[in-house]
C-alpha cells in the first residue's frame, strides 16, 4: 500500500515540478542560475523518499569563482539528493540522448545544461571545450558524473576522462561531491534511513596539462572512493540507531 501511495504521489509531484519548472525555464531559458534554482526544488522531495539527507562540507561550494564538480552517479534518487547540493551559477554535462526524456529532457535542455555525444568522439571532444570556454569566459561552475552511467549499487565505478580534460583545459579546481551508499532506497518501506552527501576540498589542477589527465582521475577517484567507504558506513551506523 505504501508503495503504491509513494509511487502515486512521486509521480504527480514530479509532473508538477516538471511543469512549473518547464514555465519557469521558458521565461528565462538558458540563465546561468536555473539549474541552481530548479535542482533546489528536487532537493525538498527526499523526505517523501523516507530519506534523512544530511549535507556537509557546503563550504567548499564556491560562490565567486567557477569550479568543475564531480559526483558518483548511483540511480535515479541522485535527482533528489545529490540536487540539493548544486550551487549558483552551475551547469552539468549529460547525455544528448537525455533531451529524448519526456518533460525531463526539455527541462534539461532549457535550462542550460550542456549536451555531449558520447558516441562521436569529435564532438565530445568539441563540448568539452565548450564547457572549457563557459567556465572561463562566464565564471560557469560545471557539475560531471565521470563514471558516466549509474553504478546500480556497485560501489564506485572506473572514471572516464571528460571532466578532468574540461577543468584542466579551463584552469579550475575539482571539487568532488560524495553521496553515501543509496543502493538500499526501497519506495515501499517507511524509513529508508540516512544517506550523507559531501563536499570535499577542492584539488588544485592549476600548471596541469594533458599529460597529467590520467593521473588527476586516479587522485581524485581514490580520495572519492575512501571517502565514499566512510560515508556509507557512517550512513549505516546512523541508519541503524534511527530505526532502534
Amino acid at each position: 500500500m505504501l508503495l503504491l501511495f509513494r509511487s502515486l504521489l512521486l509521480a504527480v509531484l514530479l509532473v508538477l515540478v516538471f511543469l512549473l519548472s518547464l514555465v519557469y525555464a521558458l521565461l528565462q531559458p538558458f540563465h546561468r542560475d536555473n539549474v541552481h534554482r530548479i535542482a533546489r526544488y528536487f532537493g525538498k522531495v527526499s523526505p517523501l523518499l523516507g530519506v534523512k539527507v544530511i549535507r556537509r562540507g557546503e563550504e567548499h561550494l564556491p560562490q565567486d569563482h567557477a569550479v568543475v564538480f564531480v559526483g558518483n552517479h548511483q540511480n535515479n534518487f541522485d535527482l533528489f539528493i545529490q540536487s540539493s547540493m548544486v550551487p549558483r551559477g552551475t551547469v552539468s554535462i549529460g547525455k544528448k540522448s537525455l533531451v529524448w526524456i519526456p518533460l525531463f529532457g526539455q527541462l534539461y535542455w532549457l535550462t542550460g545544461n550542456i549536451l555531449i555525444d558520447r558516441k562521436n568522439r569529435s564532438k565530445a571532444i568539441a563540448t568539452i571545450e565548450k564547457a572549457a570556454r563557459s567556465i572561463r569566459e562566464k565564471a560557469l561552475s560545471v557539475w560531471i558524473f565521470p563514471e558516466g552511467t549509474r553504478s546500480r549499487g556497485r560501489g564506485l565505478l572506473p572514471f572516464k576522462s571528460g571532466a578532468f580534460h574540461t577543468a584542466i583545459q579551463a584552469g579550475v579546481p575539482i571539487v568532488p561531491v560524495i553521496s553515501s551508499c543509496q543502493g538500499d532506497i526501497k519506495l515501499g518501506r517507511h524509513r529508508n534511513g540516512v544517506v550523507i552527501v559531501e563536499a570535499l576540498e577542492p584539488i588544485c589542477t592549476a600548471g596541469m596539462g594533458r599529460e597529467d589527465v590520467r593521473e588527476l582521475a586516479q587522485r581524485v577517484y581514490d580520495v572519492m572512493q575512501k571517502r565514499f567507504d566512510e560515508l556509507s558506513a557512517e550512513a549505516r551506523r546512523l541508519s541503524q540507531t534511527a530505526a532502534v
